[in-house]
């Protein structure tokens, strides 16, 4: 007989894994989402030509609505292929400390040797 861990319990409540990195959507994900996006896109362009259609008899409406059916498949082929922006990361860089900041050395003595004798400044 075999007894489950506590760990393979846990894991086959969940479905998803938990996301604690800053890793970026699986393409699958992203091919998902790209897909979606094209197919609004061409239902919008569908009911605009439909539009332009049941507008014929006002000209300035009819045209706003067919110039809208024929810019969209562009549009949506565009959005379609292109990949959502990479993250910009911060670089931990070194920035020297502004000069209201810096913390300046206490005053102390000098002493300056002149010919083998020490002076007190």
């Amino acid at each position: 007989m075999h007894v489950a861990s506590s760990q393979q319990s846990a894991r086959a409540r969940r479905a998803e894994p938990v996301l604690i990195t800053q890793a970026e959507p699986s393409l699958v994900d992203q091919h998902a989402a790209r897909k979606k996006r094209y197919v609004l896109t061409m239902a919008v362009r569908g009911i605009s030509l439909v539009l332009a259609a049941v507008f014929y008899q006002t000209v300035w409406l009819m045209i706003i609505f067919a110039v809208l059916g024929t810019i969209l498949p562009w549009i949506a082929v565009v959005m379609a292929n292109d990949r959502p922006p990479k993250k910009k990361l911060d670089a931990h860089r070194y920035v020297p400390p502004r000069p209201d900041r810096i913390l300046e050395a206490p005053p102390r003595e000098r002493r300056v040797i002149e010919g083998g004798r020490v002076i007190d400044g």
